[in-house]
């Protein structure tokens, strides 16, 4: 059986902005508090792991051992079948240290060529108490990739993935739409189902 959370404070550990805000937006209607692992001067781990949900439970454990609190963090990138899943875990890590994601895509685009262009985005939410108990769910959103990219919103690879069914990339759609659809809140539907549901 998943545990239960019970608590009101709740750390996200992710050191992202864009993450951090999509995150509180969606435990906002469970009055759980949040607090950013950046506010709490706590330090990113290495992603050693090699899955999104093994680099998601690594980020939740060391937010939670740090701080005393639980901890929600998550893993996420951009799949992309036709380049052998890459970027895969390692999504962040090809917008270099300055982290411009511009240059991600363009490196995307480029190694794409003309190959097929179907790709999803992948979230994996690790929530970790401070006993170390450890729950894991994964999302999953698929669709395609364009070129140029469009939009001005999200963030990441947002502005070149069209999701099926929509005729505006993650960085057009509005954000409370991309919250219902996306693959962070397909894998905080289940933690919530699980972790969430009688509060």
């Amino acid at each position: 059986m998943p545990r239960r959370f019970q608590g009101d404070r709740l750390v996200i550990a992710s050191h992202n902005s864009g993450k951090v805000e999509e995150i509180a937006a969606l435990l906002a209607p469970f009055a759980i508090e949040t607090v950013a692992a950046g506010q709490l001067g706590l330090p990113e781990p290495e992603e050693t792991g090699e899955s999104f949900e093994a680099n998601a439970a690594l980020k939740a454990l060391a937010a939670a051992d740090a701080s005393g609190l639980p901890a929600l963090a998550d893993d996420s990138g951009l799949v992309v079948p036709a380049l052998g899943g890459a970027p895969g875990i390692y999504s962040a890590r090809w917008a270099g240290p300055a982290k411009d994601f511009s240059m991600a895509m363009a490196r995307v685009e480029r190694e794409l060529g003309d190959r097929e262009r179907s790709a999803l985005f992948v979230a994996a939410l690790g929530l970790a108490w401070p006993d170390r108990h450890l729950e894991v769910f994964r999302g999953e959103v698929r669709g395609r990739l364009v070129w140029p990219p469009r939009g001005e919103r999200g963030f990441g690879y947002d502005p070149m993935f069209l999701p099926d069914g929509s005729s505006l990339t993650f960085g057009e759609i509005d954000p409370a739409e991309k919250h219902k659809i996306s693959h962070r809140a397909r894998a905080f539907a289940k933690l919530v189902a699980a972790c969430l549901a009688d509060r």
